[in-house]
């Protein structure tokens, strides 16, 4: 099973439609093909080193795309402001990694609009 992270905390999967599954090496003019329609975009992270995923979200959100957009595996709860700039609307980790880092590191990240560095500029 997996576990939803949204800027509210943990919640259980409420999709129950079909998600289409992005590859962090999905080219560019591939993503947007593949995204157009679709109402929950997951992207894959392999690994919480690769950033590809973030750049992959990115262009999705600059393309257009305005359906829900999933980053799914190994994020960690430092990277959820990141994901949330980036344009993912939720993350999905695996329980393992809930009972690692709880909500309570999620939620300290979950404020990401004032904690990045152009609003530390303009106070």
């Amino acid at each position: 099973m997996s576990v939803i992270v949204r800027d509210d905390g943990f919640h259980a999967d409420d999709f129950t439609g079909e998600a289409v599954e992005i590859a962090p090496d999905t080219p560019s003019e591939e993503l947007i093909q593949r995204a157009s329609g679709a109402a929950l975009v997951r992207i894959a992270f392999p690994s919480f080193a690769d950033g590809r995923g973030f750049t992959l979200a990115r262009r999705l959100r600059a393309a257009g795309y305005t359906g829900r957009l999933r980053a799914a595996g190994h994020v960690i709860a430092d990277q959820y402001a990141m994901a949330r700039r980036s344009g993912f609307d939720e993350v999905e980790i695996s329980e393992t990694l809930a009972e690692r880092q709880g909500a309570e590191q999620w939620l300290a990240r979950a404020d990401w609009r004032a904690h990045d560095y152009r609003a530390r500029l303009q106070r």
